[in-house]
């Protein structure tokens, strides 16, 4: 079992003096004791990251997990999570488990989280299952940053060149128009549209309406996506868009497999370890798969012929755990899966990127080219009939 010890490191809020904060700037040294337990902190990967990967150190090395976590405490960047963890030791030091003191702060340790660390503590290999936590933190995290630079890409195509064609289209197209009014001229079709596109983005209705439009319309879609059928076909139509889809759909198959992979190693149940995944994963369509698939192994089937029925499972998937099940090495072949789905991620990051560059230079040519030819058309048919 593990050995939690008791606090060696008698600290008080009283003995120190805590720093002056003036307009947000601290003058002294600030340290956890300065903060209150929050149990609605939210706390980045890369600090949960470090926390349970020094946490198994100090284990593997024979620290007492009380005195393991006031170190962790003392010396964390962020001081408002050392905080908590601080509350955390002292609730080892009054008789609590580990698992039930960080069930306080579930915005910061999830359902898996907790799971794997109460396996830990009824198996008495919670450093292990530390380890595993840390690994399992650090792949999610790289997968996610990978599908955010995937998808950032195109947004800030899509936000470039709405930059450019307002720019255009409130500075350099209304002195043009001025001047064809001038001269009285007939415009083409083109040109009349550029200029009507100007009157209304420079209208001060045009000001007052689109700002309220796309507040709104972002109303609008966050209530739809709150509800259960709004929620399931908006990922719908996210695993369905071209390229996209398919590289969100790897993600969660990715992430699936290691966390599953994970949570049978550390001696969890299948089914259980099913429901952590459902609590886990961010698309409504992969939920429904693992809910259904519930039902059915505890009906007695095996995970493979439960996720048959489903519709975005690829068939690949289930092969391979039907063969893990069939040999008795299901973690090993999730494992093997989840690295797969790593892969293919990767790679399909890096087609996208590459795919993407040449894609910039095409859309911003094409939006400056239109509105300068449509500018230029006009001047074009007065040369010609001047000559």
């Amino acid at each position: 079992m593990v050995d939690y010890g008791t606090s060696k490191i008698v600290t008080s809020k009283n003995e120190r003096k805590a720093p002056l904060i003036v307009f947000g700037i601290a003058f002294g040294e600030i340290s956890h004791l300065d903060f209150k337990p929050n149990s609605k902190l939210k706390v980045s990967q890369s600090d949960l990251l470090i926390f349970f990967r020094q946490m198994s150190v100090m284990l593997k090395s024979g620290v007492p997990l009380s005195q393991a976590l006031e170190l962790l405490a003392e010396n964390m960047t962020n001081k408002e999570f050392g905080a908590n963890i601080f509350d955390v030791s002292k609730r080892l030091g009054s008789g609590e488990e580990l698992s039930s003191s960080l069930r306080v702060y579930s915005r910061i340790f999830s359902p898996i989280m907790i799971g794997l660390i109460e396996a830990g503590e009824a198996g008495g290999i919670l450093s292990e299952v530390l380890e595993r936590l840390a690994l399992l933190i650090e792949s999610q995290s790289k997968i996610k940053g990978q599908i955010t630079g995937a998808l950032i890409y195109p947004l800030a195509i899509l936000v470039l060149s709405v930059t450019i064609s307002l720019a255009l289209l409130i500075f350099i197209v209304p002195t043009f128009d001025e001047m064809f009014r001038s001269m009285n001229a007939e415009l083409p079709a083109l040109t009349g549209f550029m200029l009507i596109l100007s009157r209304i983005v420079t209208s001060l209705e045009f000001l007052i309406i689109a700002p309220i439009s796309l507040f709104i319309g972002f109303y609008i879609f966050k209530i739809n996506y709150a509800t259960k059928q709004g929620k399931k076909f908006i990922d719908n139509l996210i695993l369905k868009i071209p390229l996209f889809g398919d590289l969100i759909l790897k993600s969660e198959l990715a992430s699936m497999s290691d966390t599953l992979s994970t949570l049978i190693n550390s001696g969890i149940t299948l089914v259980e370890a099913i429901e952590r995944c459902i609590n886990a994963s961010n698309n409504e369509i992969i939920r429904i798969s693992l809910r259904r698939s519930i039902s059915l192994v505890t009906q007695g089937e095996e995970l493979s012929t439960s996720l048959e029925s489903s519709k975005v499972i690829p068939r690949l998937l289930i092969s391979m755990i039907k063969i893990g099940e069939e040999t008795g090495a299901l973690s090993f072949m999730l494992e093997n899966l989840a690295n797969f789905y790593k892969r293919e991620v990767e790679e399909a990051v890096t087609v996208l990127t590459k795919a993407m560059e040449p894609a910039v230079i095409f859309i911003v040519a094409a939006i400056v080219g239109t509105i300068v030819i449509s500018l230029y058309l006009p001047m074009f048919d007065l040369i010609n009939t001047m000559g």
